[in-house]
């Protein structure tokens, strides 16, 4: 039906990206809320039930149809039970998300990983979107992958595929939040190029995308810096190439918005390791911040295919 909608919540660590979009694709409606997540993973949840049950009366008051709603979520999500099974940065433990939100809105829902559902949005409609095999990466606070078949992502048998930020590309290396050292997201992630310059360089406040801007205009101590985040990032990504073979890698996430001076480096890094393997095209992002969004919306759509 041409006023059906779905209504969709990506919430990070920071900020929800919420909205209402329609079967095809388009978005009717967004807004933005933080997610303040010191408060809690109860209270967490409360808001998002709130925004979700807002959105489906938005959706009405508008004179649409509100048909089901999709949630995602960063951590380990189960989306079988659709279970928030995990997450640091929101303190998700065991949290039956999906239920919680259909019985508050009263319609079917979805829960899905944040990186898996923005890597689905990009294969479709986004950068990857002429490719059968794509790779999707998302690097910020940490990096983690989608690989999306066909525009399927794959969740693995425990809901934790794509966590090729814990690869160990630096034995020994820096420690890693999740408990071992030298992991890609210790060294390469845009919280420790950021983090790395400032041990440094003592210079408090610099973020990553500085470190990009100052390598690209000569400065020795950042052109250092960004050259060993690149260096072990296609070491990474030489890994995920030969367990994955995607056609293209997309970048996302904030370290992606350096565009070219992350990029062109990166390419002739990975293309000087590559040895009997393909060489993927990688590309940027194309979404932005709404991949997750749209593919909160996608899950809930495919959901309601799924079952007529």
């Amino acid at each position: 039906m041409t006023g059906d909608v779905v209504v969709a919540l990506d919430v990070g660590g920071t900020g929800m990206k919420c909205g209402l979009v329609r079967r095809d694709g388009t978005v009717h409606h967004t807004e933005r809320h933080p997610t303040l997540a010191g408060r809690g993973p109860e209270a967490v949840t409360a808001d998002i039930l709130d925004i979700a049950a807002g959105l489906a009366d938005r959706a009405r008051a508008d004179g649409l149809h509100p048909v089901a709603a999709g949630v995602a979520v960063p951590g380990v999500v189960d989306e079988e039970t659709g279970t928030a099974v995990w997450s640091s940065n929101i303190g998700f433990r065991d949290v039956p998300l999906r239920d919680l939100v259909a019985a508050r809105v009263g319609l079917p829902s979805v829960l899905g990983h944040d990186v898996r559902a923005g890597g689905m949005a990009e294969a479709r409609v986004g950068a990857g979107r002429d490719q059968r095999h794509v790779l999707f990466i998302a690097i910020g606070t940490g990096i983690a992958a989608a690989h999306v078949v066909d525009g399927r992502a794959f969740a693995g048998a425990h809901g934790a595929a794509g966590e090729v930020g814990h690869i160990i590309v630096r034995p020994g290396g820096p420690p890693c939040n999740c408990g071992a050292r030298g992991c890609l997201e210790s060294i390469a992630s845009a919280s420790a190029v950021g983090r790395r310059y400032v041990q440094l360089s003592g210079d408090e406040g610099v973020t990553a995308y500085d470190v990009a801007h100052r390598a690209a205009a000569g400065e020795e101590l950042a052109n250092t810096v960004w050259t060993e985040a690149v260096e072990a990032f296609a070491d990474g990504l030489l890994t995920a190439q030969a367990l994955y073979d995607a056609g293209v890698v997309v970048l996302g996430g904030g370290l992606a918005e350096a565009g070219e001076a992350l990029l062109a480096p990166l390419r002739i890094a990975l293309a000087a390791r590559i040895t009997f393997h393909r060489v993927p095209t990688i590309v940027r992002a194309a979404l932005g911040d709404t991949a997750g969004c749209l593919g909160a919306a996608l899950l809930a759509l495919d959901s309601l295919e799924s079952d007529t």
